[in-house]
């Protein structure tokens, strides 16, 4: 936990950790304000603190206590009028003051951060009505929103290679768009799958545009795939780019 205190955990986002040792620190302090136990030490307890102070203002929320240990906190709540019998609900609603609203604060912006992460599309559905594909969709979203560590962003690149594989698969008919003489290309071939079925929906020079957005979409997600510690940004980049690629498809499979 010292370590909190000089870094951030690489493993895990600041405001993840600050809400976690709001948690600790808070029970804790409950625990020996209401039965005079207390599951850390002096010493500890003043870590923790440091650590959530730190955390929290490297997460954009400082949260700051007016005491620091065990010891500091009785003095604390003997000042505040707290103490003798019946004392321990007035304790409680003591630290309720001290950690409520910046704890609901800090869950909000874990909220945001969660629920508001990768693109909706600008159709008027929810879902694309391509069941494979709204799978892949699903999961790609969901493991994006759990994802903390650089191994985890690696992953949601691998979804997003996975997603551009089913699209290619879906939209890509042999007999519509393999050249005559020529053998079908895999389903990991997404650039020459999907380039081609793009061009026969939309052909001309006037619409290369599209086929360059679909290449360099496959190409983003094949490079944060094989990144070595690819970033959240990094991450939630290119699972915008795949998931506006599949809305872009199937608006183009409704209108000939």
């Amino acid at each position: 936990m010292a370590a909190l205190v000089e870094r951030p955990d690489e493993a895990a986002r600041d405001l993840d950790v600050a809400l976690a040792l709001m948690d600790l620190v808070r029970d804790d302090l409950q625990l020996s304000g209401t039965s005079g136990d207390q599951r850390t030490s002096d010493m500890e307890m003043r870590t923790a603190v440091r650590a959530l102070e730190r955390a929290s203002a490297r997460a954009g929320h400082e949260f700051k206590l007016p005491f620091r240990d065990h010891a500091s906190w009785r003095s604390y709540w003997i000042r505040k009028g707290a103490s003798g019998p019946g004392g321990w609900q007035a304790r409680r609603d003591l630290l309720g003051d001290l950690f409520d609203s910046p704890y609901a604060t800090m869950m909000s912006m874990q909220d945001r951060a969660l629920d508001s992460t990768l693109m909706e599309a600008a159709s008027e559905h929810d879902r694309l009505g391509w069941p494979e594909i709204d799978t892949e969709v699903g999961e790609l979203r969901r493991h994006f929103r759990t994802a903390r560590t650089p191994q985890d962003y690696r992953a949601v690149g691998n979804d997003c290679v996975h997603l551009a594989e089913a699209l290619s698969r879906k939209v890509y008919i042999h007999e519509q768009h393999t050249p005559p003489g020529e053998d079908e290309p895999a389903v990991a071939k997404t650039k020459v799958r999907l380039d081609r079925y793009i061009e026969a929906r939309l052909p001309g020079p006037e619409n290369a545009e599209m086929r360059k957005f679909a290449r360099a979409t496959i190409e983003l997600a094949q490079a944060v795939k094989h990144r070595g510690a690819p970033t959240r940004t990094e991450a939630g980049v290119v699972a915008d780019a795949v998931i506006a690629l599949a809305n872009m498809l199937r608006r183009l499979a409704e209108h000939p």
